[in-house]
């Protein structure tokens, strides 16, 4: 799951970082203002996506952002749009890596079972009955 979510926070580093010429053009933020909150955003992006496989409470901190971003929406219109698809990509990456989390524990269960029986894998399994 967490590796999914990495590549969604990767993605949405390289948006919110062009977001800020979009903030001071069609909004009137200055660039420092501009910079100060987007690039805040696309830095803490960059890390939590770094951050995302060894540590759980950056996960948590993935939902924030996505949260942060949303409410970007009310200062720069557009970024509603943007908050919605990447709030989205958030929790389908959740959802697919939660599922793709249970195959692969069921096929490392499987694989302990067979190494415990001393088979290896479905020819060892042929052999054993």
């Amino acid at each position: 799951m967490r590796t999914i979510c990495a590549v969604v926070l990767a993605f949405e580093v390289i948006v919110i970082g062009l977001a800020v010429p979009v903030a001071i053009q069609l909004s009137g933020f200055s660039p420092a203002v501009a910079g100060a909150v987007w690039g805040g955003q696309a830095l803490a992006a960059l890390v939590l996506a770094a951050l995302q496989r060894k540590h759980a409470w950056a996960h948590w901190a993935g939902w924030v952002l996505q949260a942060t971003l949303l409410a970007s929406g009310f200062l720069v219109p557009g970024l509603w749009v943007l908050g919605i698809i990447f709030a989205g990509l958030w929790v389908a990456g959740v959802m697919l890596g939660r599922k793709t989390d249970a195959m692969k524990a069921e096929v490392d269960a499987q694989a302990a079972a067979a190494r415990a029986d001393g088979t290896t894998g479905a020819a060892g399994a042929a052999e054993a009955s």
